[in-house]
């Protein structure tokens, strides 16, 4: 496990289950703490499904490679440094079709080739589940914590314990625990809806003794902004406090 001098801490985002939005939980941690002032850089290491080049409105820009190694690309408000392997693909539909060894290779050169700089907190977007690159990133980059990632279903929640066992077992800290899709507002009358059952992101982190760190929402307006690559201009009173006690936990 080998220290990268260019980046302060790091953390790891990590659901264990897809579809709980946890790509778009790791870009909006990262614009907070960037709008807080800190520098932030974001590793794509969801190999087979990037998204955090669309939300950040960078995919018609290519990382200058050279004999150095590779340049993450900057994003237009905050300057978050980001690499992703769709930034490296000629055409980004096309689809990444490689076993367990070279996905945990291209996790490493992300690590060790590209030339971050001065990061005070890189954040590693996980790809769901329990598999190779998860592993190799818990076990070969030194993590500060993870954050987990969930939503109410029952199923997420069944996932998601797996994943805290897994960061357990490699006795890697876990920083908390965030509940994303948790209620929707009805836009005419105000009335707060459970779309996918009632919230319980607190019960289970007490139930698994780790940090709450809080809610959020759906919002059809994040939606929008992560679909248009505007998610820098997007701001949330349920982030604001959960980027609050990620802080304090760090």
């Amino acid at each position: 496990m080998e220290w990268n001098p260019h980046i302060n801490r790091t953390v790891a985002v990590m659901s264990g289950k897809g579809g709980v939005g946890k790509s778009g939980v790791s870009a909006l941690l990262a614009v907070e703490l960037a709008r807080r002032g800190l520098r932030m850089g974001i590793m794509d290491a969801d190999i087979t499904g990037p998204s955090i080049p669309t939300m950040l409105g960078i995919v018609d820009i290519r990382p200058e490679v050279t004999d150095r190694g590779i340049h993450p690309v900057s994003s237009r408000k905050y300057g978050i440094q980001v690499i992703s392997i769709n930034l490296l693909l000629d055409k980004p539909e096309q689809p990444v079709i490689w076993r367990g060894p070279l996905l945990s290779k291209a996790i490493l050169e992300f690590w060790n080739e590209v030339l971050w700089s001065g990061l005070d907190i890189l954040i590693v977007d996980m790809p769901p589940g329990t598999g190779d690159v998860p592993l190799t990133v818990l076990q070969s980059i030194p993590l500060e914590g993870v954050v987990m990632v969930s939503s109410p279903q029952d199923l997420a929640f069944l996932i998601v314990k797996k994943a805290v066992h897994m960061v357990q077992q490699l006795q890697r800290p876990i920083l908390g625990l965030v509940e994303n899709l948790s209620t929707v507002f009805c836009p005419k009358c105000g009335e707060v809806i459970h779309p996918f059952g009632q919230p319980r992101g607190q019960k289970i982190s007490t139930q698994l003794q780790i940090p709450f760190l809080g809610e959020i929402p759906i919002d059809p307006i994040l939606s929008e902004y992560c679909d248009s690559g505007r998610i820098e201009d997007y701001e949330s009173v349920a982030v604001k406090n959960i980027v609050d006690k990620l802080i304090t936990a760090l």
